[in-house]
This record gives structure tokens, C-alpha cells and sequence, in this order.
């Protein structure tokens, strides 16, 4: 039962990547070909990606059948078909959901498998771990930054070098709203993406998880209120997914956007000189951010003898070698220190990436695991109650914290 009742947990876990599913349902494989299943619908068969696993599967000595489902479906899925003895040989899946499948028993340790993980960044690698033992080998790491724009802050008077804290950014925003331009833009949008671009502001005045409606956790969505209701953020960040908010940002009218990683290469499309700095914690420094990212996770089987491939087909995806132009792919921050400098050196700009992901705390981490969507989804209703105007932020996390405790 296990599996059925964590269903219903994973709708609501994703926080970037993804798009519609592709047609192939198939879950395990025979002796010679191992099913593999991954969230990026976005890459086919012909991509570097795509490229990747065939040729892993062939090293391994085996066909290696690929699915690609959005992240949220992906994990559906894989609770089903392990309930049903069908589960894929070798997964990819959003690093929040590692916790759920392994409550529900589908994961295998990659202590049991044998897999090295000793290279991996502490923090990178606490988002699949649980109670001292990991559950899957991260691809890659993503997560938060304020993008902004050098020309709106100029001529708004504004040096990038002055935010260093709360009150500082809100007359940065003052000062641009003045000069006629836009302040920032974010997702606030209800599902797990407007809690991944809240919580840097939640942790970063000091608020916990397990206490939703503390002073801490008010005074972070007072100050997305604040913004909303002063004209500094649009009103609209209540509908903004990551990437409409990316694409207002990319207007050129805003100071700021806040977002991830992989908007890299759009920032270089984008037409306007742009900077990155940190996410500033209320009073001073840089706010804890969220990881995001996946893992390659082997699913039990009922035939064990299949693990040993699958080891390999995991250690070929999560090779130093094959990390770099994945992640490079991916736009992503590796997970060892190795290869992270090899991104910097190809390019500098991902340095502040690299700083912030150093920085950052996996959302199911500090022991939350499988409570996390149970807290995420009060959280997130509360910053559209309280940005809606229908609640004050202090009321709309005392709801949410009440829900949060049923959950």
C-alpha cells in the first residue's frame, strides 16, 4: 500500500525540466535489452543526451530501451509499475522524489550496488539520502539566483554591488520603479516551482520547515507582499511558472529575475548585458537556496541478477567524463569538485553557480524526506493567499501550518 499512498505525494513534486511525455510505456527489459526512464522528454534519440544512454547500454553490453516522461509523471509511474514487478532497470528522477520511492521500498541502496559516491559534493547528495544511506547517484545540480539586468539598474542609479541584503534590494526595486522600469519577477505560481522560489527567502530570514507560521517565515512572505503590492513585483507572479517569469525578465524591462541554472543560455540569447549575484538573506549574505536536480536510481527487481549491469549502466552515466557534457547540456552544476572546474574554465560564468550550489540544502533534507510534499503544498498556497490579498501572510501561514501538521 505503500506505493499507492505516495502516488498522490508526487503531484506535486517538480522543479524545473520536463515537458509532455513520449509515447513508449514499457517498463522492465528482457535479458539483453535493460529499460531505462528519464525526465527529459526534451531530448531525443538523435540529441548528446539521447547518444549518452545508447551508448552506456552498449558498454554495458546490452540495448539499453529508453522512456522520457515530465518529471511528475515520471515518478506516478515508477510507483505503479514497481507495485506491479515492472519497474525500469535504471531511473533518472527529480531529487525530492528520491525519498517517496524509497519509503515505498523501490530503491536500492548504492552502498548495496557498490557504487562510488565518495567524490560527490555532501550537499548534492543529501537530497537522496536517507537516514545515513543514499539511494542514487546524482546527474547534476541546479538551483537560484537573481539574473539582472546592467543597463535598468544603471539608469536607475543602481550598483548591483549595493544588494547585500533585504532592504537593500527593496530601494534598489524603489529606485528602478522610479525611473519608470520594472523591479523583479519570479514564479509564485501554486505548485511545487512557486515553493522552490520562495524558500530561498523563507530560509533566508532564518525560517523552518517545520514551522511554517513563525515570525521568519512571516517576515519572507511580508516582504514577496510587500513587493506585489508596491508595483515592484507584477501581479502576475501568482500565474508565473519558471519559465514565464524567464521570459518577462527577458523583456529587458526588469532589474531582476529570479531563476535557475538552466536559463544560462537563454540569458546569452537574451539581447542585454546581464550579471548574476547572489540571493540575498534578509539581514545580509547569501540566503540558503534550494537543490535541484536528479538521480539515477536502480529500482528493485525481482531478478537481482540484472543489478550488475545496471551498476555499470549508472557508473557510465555519472562518469566524470560523460558528467561534463551533460551537464553542460543540461546547464547544470555537476555534483563532484572536479568536474565543477572544468565548467568554470569553459565558462566563467557558471562560477556563480557553482558558489550557490555549495550553498544549497536539499528541499527533503535536515530528516523532512516524504514530509516535504506534505509541508511544500500548504507553503505554496499560502504566498497565492497572501499575495491574492485574501489572507494575511501572517493568517495564511498559520492555515498552512495547520495542514501541514494533519499532513
Amino acid at each position: 500500500m505503500a506505493a499507492l499512498a505516495a502516488v498522490g505525494t508526487l503531484a506535486s513534486l517538480t522543479a524545473c525540466g520536463g515537458g509532455s511525455s513520449s509515447s513508449d510505456s514499457s517498463s522492465g527489459g528482457s535479458k539483453g535489452t535493460y529499460a531505462f526512464w528519464d525526465p527529459y522528454p526534451q531530448f531525443n534519440a538523435s540529441s548528446a543526451w539521447g547518444k549518452l544512454v545508447t551508448s552506456c547500454g552498449t558498454k554495458a553490453g546490452v540495448k539499453l530501451k529508453r522512456t522520457s516522461y515530465d518529471t511528475t509523471d515520471l515518478g506516478n509511474k515508477a510507483l505503479l509499475a514497481a507495485q506491479q514487478g515492472n519497474a525500469p532497470d535504471v531511473m533518472l528522477v527529480d531529487n525530492p522524489v528520491v525519498s517517496t520511492l524509497v519509503e515505498a521500498g523501490i530503491l536500492n541502496k548504492t552502498s548495496d550496488l557498490g557504487l562510488d559516491t565518495a567524490s560527490i559534493q555532501k550537499n548534492i547528495i543529501g537530497a537522496g539520502t536517507l537516514d545515513g544511506a543514499s539511494y542514487g547517484v546524482p546527474i547534476g545540480a541546479n538551483t537560484l539566483a537573481l539574473y539582472y539586468n546592467k543597463k535598468v539598474l544603471s539608469a536607475a542609479g543602481v550598483d548591483p554591488a549595493s544588494v547585500k541584503d533585504w532592504n537593500s534590494l527593496t530601494a534598489a526595486l524603489k529606485k528602478v520603479n522610479g525611473a519608470g522600469k520594472k523591479g523583479i519577477t519570479f514564479s509564485a505560481i501554486n505548485t511545487e516551482e512557486g515553493s522552490f522560489q520562495f524558500l530561498p527567502w523563507f530560509w533566508g530570514a532564518g525560517g523552518d520547515l517545520t514551522k511554517l507560521d513563525s515570525a521568519r517565515g512571516v517576515a519572507a512572505l511580508s516582504l514577496w507582499k510587500q513587493w506585489v503590492d508596491s508595483g515592484y513585483a507584477p501581479k502576475d507572479v501568482l500565474q508565473n511558472t519558471q519559465t514565464t517569469s524567464w521570459q518577462e525578465f527577458a523583456t529587458g524591462d526588469y532589474a531582476f529575475g529570479e531563476n535557475g541554472t538552466w536559463q544560462l543560455g537563454n540569458a546569452e540569447k537574451a539581447g542585454f548585458d546581464y550579471g548574476i549575484i547572489n540571493i540575498p538573506a534578509q539581514n545580509g549574505g547569501s540566503a540558503p537556496v534550494p537543490t535541484g536536480g536528479e538521480f539515477v536510481t536502480v529500482p528493485v527487481q525481482k531478478d537481482t541478477g540484472r543489478y550488475d549491469v545496471s551498476k555499470k549502466i549508472v557508473a557510465c552515466l555519472t562518469s566524470d567524463a560523460n558528467l561534463l557534457p551533460t551537464d553542460t547540456t543540461l546547464q547544470y552544476v555537476a555534483p563532484t569538485a572536479a568536474v565543477q572546474a572544468q565548467q568554470v574554465k569553459q565558462n566563467p560564468k557558471l562560477k556563480p553557480w557553482v558558489d550557490a550550489v555549495a550553498a544549497a540544502r536539499g528541499r527533503t533534507s535536515g530528516g523532512l524526506g516524504t514530509k516535504y510534499p506534505t509541508i511544500s503544498q500548504p507553503m505554496w498556497t499560502a504566498v497565492q493567499a497572501a499575495l491574492s490579498g485574501s489572507k494575511s501572510p501572517q493568517d495564511a501561514l498559520a492555515t498552512a501550518q495547520q495542514s501541514a501538521q494533519k499532513g
